[in-house]
């Protein structure tokens, strides 16, 4: 079982915001992989199993908003035992990263994310791997939190949009690779 948690909140007035990029690539993975799959209340969640790439996964989206994501990751990495390094992916936005660009990463620290911050906490480690989903820099005369609470412009939209579609990509590139032959 592999473990996908899309990092965000929950609730209308979050929809569509940066902070909420990891939602968007769950559910685009809900949308290519579990289509009519059911959606459970799981661990502190929503969550739908689906084969990605073959290979059972759980994609969730925690209900605990961004800052207490640390609750729903650990409850799933308990229930099931996993293994962090090998079957855990945490999808997350990151205001140091262009719009357009991801980057997947097998470790690292938060990088001042909250949500990162509280998984860490939970866990007790840092050595769990991570997609970030670049949102932009925040611009200088904007506090950080109203940045990443905000929606997208259009010209930051005709390039998120997109970096949702390879997202996806990555993570079932990464599932596949960590699906033992």
């Amino acid at each position: 079982m592999k473990l996908i948690v899309g990092l965000g909140n929950p609730g209308r007035e979050y929809e569509k915001t940066r902070h909420n990029a990891g939602y968007m690539v769950v559910d685009r993975l809900v949308s290519r992989w579990g289509a009519g799959a059911t959606t459970k209340a799981r661990f502190n969640g929503a969550v739908v199993e689906a084969p990605v790439a073959g290979q059972p996964c759980l994609l969730v989206k925690p209900t605990t908003f961004m800052n207490r994501s640390g609750q729903s990751v650990a409850e799933a990495v308990r229930f099931y035992k996993l293994d962090l390094a090998q079957d855990c992916l945490v999808l997350v936005d990151d205001l140091y990263l262009a719009c357009g660009v991801i980057r997947l990463r097998p470790m690292g620290g938060s990088a001042g994310h909250n949500g990162l911050a509280d998984i860490e906490r939970a866990l007790g480690t840092q050595a769990y791997p991570r997609l970030r989903i670049g949102v932009d820099p925040k611009p200088a005369y904007m506090d950080q939190a109203d940045y990443v609470l905000g929606r997208f412009t259009d010209e930051q939209w005709a390039k998120a949009g997109p970096s949702i579609d390879k997202a996806s990509d990555a993570v079932s590139a990464w599932v596949h690779k960590h699906t033992p032959f």
